[in-house]
């Protein structure tokens, strides 16, 4: 966002800076007053953020609310800006210190026209419809193109612009070359006396290009060290330092290493030693996720180029010392990416390409004999989702060249894995003969983030009797967190099948793990020490007592809000009427509507779906949350697997699943269908296939597409 002027580094009053010190409102104050001015013609503008829109999702609960409140029916463009973004964008003293990211919903030719281009001094620019706006400040360069160094907003457009990947999709991320006006600039913020937050971003821009001097890389070092003493880690610089380190052989490189501890191993493969890859290996042993595919691509660059062949000495040095799952899961990972990253780099080929290529390595690694047979169980886990797109694209691709395996290399050597020219419904029918057989002897990660083991919920809507024991496992392994120990304990408890056993794995033993603190932001389950305790109360275990006593207690304070979820345990007309006033009173909601439609059901023997829709039907005077009780009928769909989260995860299939389910519901009122029905329209299955993970195959879009369909906004 800027203009070419005549050079204005030169002068040391630069037009550009001048402004800056005549603005007597602050950033803020100019956009909030532009702000106001904007709306109407079916453009909604959300007020300025407070704390309590955190996130997107908050922005768009936020937009339901202001559109119920205007009895605006149809169809809503909105635009607004969330409390992350707000102080991302704008210091203290409202001073614009980033791009105000301004995020939307509805039609994005109407939000683009309703924002128009920005207050006096500002630009609005459209990501298009896949992106947020972003404003940020107009401002000037030379004419080489360079900002005036006292200029902070031209500087860090400039940086900013130096910081974007020529490709992003790309297996490896690639800056374009500096000129060397642009490199003596950097090169300049670099001399004398240095301080280091001034200097980080100039260091980065170069060192992405190999451009830091060996003198630049001594004296950054020290200035690091003595601005983060025992935290070397909280500098944001760190990796590209490391680089420059290892890269002209610093003396004491190998200390930073080791002061950086497993994060640092992923910079080490870009320069390859064998004190390296002794490093990354003692991490990955370890089971420090993070450094296995550092160990695989040093390993490959000393040891072992094929990847295969590479990934089976490695996971034999985990089996014999005893090295945790993860870091297995993390060589299956690294195997799958390696691979991928291989063949795109040999073909040129695109990420949607490498996506395909990932899948139908996946599809034929839980059939190749050479694998050990955790790694193949772990392929065939990955490949349940992908196996629909493999024989789609074996069906679109017959007689047309097919990738190569992907582990394909030349001569004997390559042992017994599946030939080059072996097709993808080949690939496809091995894998589905021993699928089954595989697949009982695996389960989700219950270490990988909250939303990649949310996507997986769904798929335990029923349980095998393979998961049952797993889930059961689980809960009493000492070692499993408690984010795993939510998801497993809330599967058993919804179906039906915890017990006494699960209370007693988990009493006393694990009661000073219980009581930590655990946001359950993005997931379907709640705090485990929330359902132990509902499930003890249920059981009349003699341990409800002393857990619900912990949860009356004044400490810690962060367990009041979940406290009220533990009345759904052996509910009675008391603790229904406490989750009634809790879910009619104004505030933060974590579930507590939820728990009280299930309490009532229990308590009526009515399906907790009809519960809901009877709240539907008494509109807002009752002082329940329209917002949320909508949120909560779609959670609800299926009862006997409650979703908690309150916010409906448009890419998920479960809630494409459970909208349908809404909207088909013979039981429920038009009102209830019609939630359902408006849910399935806006999801990403048909607004956005390209954007789920794993990508629709054919025939579940067409599925989709025609459900749609026979479901026209009348009914």
């Amino acid at each position: 966002m800027n203009e070419t002027v005549p050079s204005a580094a030169s002068s040391p009053a630069a037009p550009s800076a001048r402004p800056r010190a005549r603005r007597k409102a602050s950033d803020l104050s100019l956009v909030k007053a532009w702000w106001r001015g904007l709306g109407g013609d079916g453009f909604l503008v959300l007020p300025p953020p407070g704390r309590s829109r955190y996130t997107q999702s908050d922005g768009h609960e936020d937009a339901a609310e202001l559109a119920g409140r205007q009895g605006l029916t149809g169809p809503v463009s909105f635009a607004y800006w969330h409390w992350q973004s707000h102080g991302r964008a704008f210091d203290r003293s409202g001073a614009l210190t980033g791009e105000l990211l301004l995020h939307w919903g509805g039609e994005h030719a109407v939000v683009r026209a309703g924002l128009g281009g920005g207050p006096d001094g500002f630009r609005v620019v459209d990501a298009g419809p896949g992106g947020a706006f972003r404003l940020d400040r107009i401002t000037r360069r030379d004419g080489a193109g360079l900002p005036d160094p006292a200029d902070r907003d031209g500087v860090r457009q400039f940086l900013d612009a130096l910081a974007e990947p020529l490709d992003r999709g790309g297996p490896f991320l690639r800056y374009r070359p500096l000129s060397p006006a642009e490199a003596a600039w950097l090169h300049a913020r670099l001399a004398g006396p240095l301080e280091l937050t001034a200097a980080t971003r100039c260091a980065v821009a170069l060192e992405r290009r190999d451009g830091l001097t060996p003198d630049e890389t001594d004296r950054l070092l020290h200035a690091w060290r003595e601005a983060y003493p025992g935290r070397p880690e909280k500098w944001t610089g760190w990796r590209e330092l490391l680089h420059a380190l290892l890269r002209h052989e610093h003396r004491e490189v190998w200390e930073v290493v080791a002061a950086l501890g497993p994060e640092a191993a992923r910079i080490l493969p870009r320069v390859p030693s064998e004190r390296g890859l002794a490093v990354a290996r003692e991490h990955s042993r370890a089971g420090e996720r993070t450094a296995v595919p550092a160990w695989l691509a040093l390993h490959r660059s000393l040891r072992e180029p094929d990847a295969v062949r590479a990934v089976v000495a490695l996971a034999a040095d985990l089996a014999a010392h005893d090295a945790p799952e993860s870091a297995l899961r993390g060589l299956y990972t690294a195997l799958i990416g390696a691979v991928t990253s291989d063949w795109r780099r040999e073909t040129g080929a695109g990420y949607a390409a490498g996506r395909s290529h990932a899948a139908l390595a996946a599809v034929r690694f839980a059939t190749d004999e050479r694998l050990p047979r955790p790694l193949r169980v772990l392929a065939a886990e990955a490949a349940r989702d992908q196996v629909e797109h493999v024989r789609e694209e074996a069906l679109r691709t017959e007689g047309a060249p097919l990738p190569a395996a992907p582990d394909a290399a030349p001569g004997p050597a390559r042992g017994p894995g599946p030939a080059d020219g072996e097709g993808a419904a080949a690939a496809v029918r091995r894998y589905e003969a021993v699928r089954d057989e595989l697949s009982a002897g695996s389960g989700p990660d219950l270490t990988a983030p909250e939303t990649a083991l949310r996507d997986t919920w769904y798929r335990y809507r029923t349980l095998t009797d393979a998961d049952v024991r797993r889930l059961r496992e689980r809960v009493a392994d000492p070692g499993t967190g408690l984010q795993g120990l939510g998801f497993c304990l809330e599967l058993l408890h919804a179906h039906g099948l915890a017990g006494a056993a699960e209370v007693d794995a988990l009493l006393p033993r694990r009661l000073k793990d219980l009581t930590k603190k655990y946001r359950t932001t993005y997931t379907e389950w709640r705090h485990p020490l929330v359902t132990l305790t509902c499930l003890a109360l249920d059981l009349g275990h003699p341990a409800a007592d002393r857990l619900v006593a912990w949860w009356d207690g004044p400490r810690p304070v962060w367990k009041d809000e979940l406290r009220p979820l533990t009345l759904l345990g052996a509910p009675d007309e008391t603790k229904a009427d406490e989750l009634w006033r809790l879910a009619t009173a104004r505030g933060a909601d974590v579930g507590v509507l939820m728990t009280w439609v299930l309490a009532r059901a229990r308590l009526d023997g009515t399906p907790p779906l009809l519960v809901a829709d009877r709240l539907l039907g008494d509109g807002t005077g009752t002082g329940v949350n329209e917002h949320h009780l909508r949120q909560v009928l779609l959670g609800l769909a299926f009862p006997e697997q409650p979703l908690w989260h309150y916010t409906v995860n448009l890419r998920g299939r479960d809630w494409w699943q459970r909208a349908r389910a809404v909207a088909e519901h013979p039981g429920l009122s038009p009102e209830a269908r019609a939630v359902g029905l408006a849910t399935a329209r806006d999801h990403y299955l048909l607004r956005h296939p390209d954007r789920l993970r794993p990508a629709p195959a054919g025939p579940e879009l067409a599925s989709a597409r025609e459900w749609i369909d026979r479901h026209p906004l009348s009914t």
